[in-house]
């Protein structure tokens, strides 16, 4: 492809400013079209190639950019105008970083790119009950998965994965160019083949040879029992799809726990609020609190005081690896704001007979509170 002059636009029939899913369509039909096992002409597997060769660079966005600024998608060629452009090329240094400190110019990789597919991240909502028994949750996924019309092998039917004959399989193409210290060699990624070092010969024309397509699925993920707020699940192979029929990448899958109405949780320990009577805290009651599998029995000791707590053992969240957290009750004392003449005298009576002059504490603050 370097210093070609050839439209690509023209070639996919799409105007310059067409978008990537248009360019994709135009990709399709016209390789439905002039596929050599359709047209049956001379010439016709010349001219597949040349579709393809126009879809690889228009689909690619940084490939696209050179081309519409340069004519070319060759970096090496899209220089500019002598004296703004790439100084450095018009006088071989970056030939001579590119052969003493690896290819690809600054920084460049002189090896293979895999071809495995990359992990790929969502999310998933739970609720705390659905937290504490586990539970199974679909979730709607696009990614680019298997290609269904070449499964996954990238080539089209009749069609094989061969090495690249640009750089021989390496990924990698070397380059002599003749520059002031004489002939130099320059090593720079293969852009037939994407630095893998194989292609689909003729390639797929649903997914242009990658072996896989973009497609929204269904994916299952198992949220264990005890499953904590923020903690990722992996489902395998259901990541990115590798480069024609590679290893899929796998989803990572984070859970968030949404707030539950009347538990807290700390670790795998929930807290809730329980509100008593005056009477009840004093006497001691039989009470039921919110648990997360529904109300608990709650025993409050006679001679509870305000916000000390009853603690219900394995009543908690399941830990990951067996056995429960702890339900802790706080206990809410809750004093009338409102007594009837009665009330209140019997309340002076209990007052006086705990001899709530001498004592300090809810009695006395109770006591000021009726005499005024």
């Amino acid at each position: 492809m370097a210093g070609t002059t050839k439209d690509y636009y023209a070639i996919l029939g799409v105007e310059r400013g067409a978008a990537p899913d248009q360019i994709k369509k135009a990709f399709r039909r016209k390789a439905r079209e002039t596929h050599p096992d359709v047209a049956g002409h001379a010439g016709a597997e010349d001219g597949f190639k040349e579709l393809n060769e126009a879809y690889e660079v228009l689909s690619d966005p940084e490939k696209r950019q050179l081309y519409d600024t340069y004519g070319t998608a060759d970096p090496r060629m899209a220089g500019g105008p002598v004296g703004y452009g790439d100084v450095g090329d018009l006088f071989g240094v970056g030939d001579i970083f590119e052969t003493f400190f690896g290819g690809g110019g600054f920084g460049g990789q002189g090896r293979r790119v895999s071809l495995d597919g990359r992990d790929m991240s969502a999310q998933v909502v739970v609720s705390l009950e659905e937290a504490a028994t586990g539970v199974e949750k679909e979730l709607r996924v696009t990614r680019d998965a298997p290609c269904e019309t070449c499964g996954a092998s990238g080539a089209a039917e009749g069609g094989s994965v061969v090495t690249c004959p640009d750089c021989g399989g390496t990924g990698m193409r070397r380059i002599q160019r003749r520059s002031f210290l004489g002939m130099m060699e320059s090593v720079t990624p293969c852009q037939r083949c994407g630095q893998t070092g194989t292609i689909a010969d003729p390639p797929c024309p649903a997914c242009g040879g990658s072996g896989r397509a973009r497609r929204e699925e269904t994916v299952r993920a198992a949220v264990p029992a005890g499953v904590r707020d923020g903690m990722s699940l992996r489902v395998p192979g259901m990541g990115e799809a590798g480069l024609r029929g590679a290893r899929a990448g796998d989803l990572l899958v984070q859970v968030r726990v949404a707030e539950h109405e009347y538990l807290h949780r700390e670790g795998d320990d929930l807290h809730c609020h329980l509100t008593l009577t005056i009477t009840q805290a004093a006497l001691g009651a039989d009470l039921g609190a919110c648990g997360i599998h529904g109300d608990e029995q709650v025993h409050v000791p006679s001679g509870s005081q305000p916000h000390e707590t009853v603690r219900l053992r394995g009543k908690g969240m399941p830990h990951l690896n067996g056995g429960s957290g702890d339900l802790i009750v706080h206990l809410a004392v809750e004093v009338p704001k409102k007594l009837t003449k009665r009330q209140k005298e019997l309340m002076a009576e209990l007052a006086e007979s705990l001899g709530d002059k001498k004592r300090s504490g809810v009695l006395d603050r109770l006591n000021e509170w009726l005499s005024g």
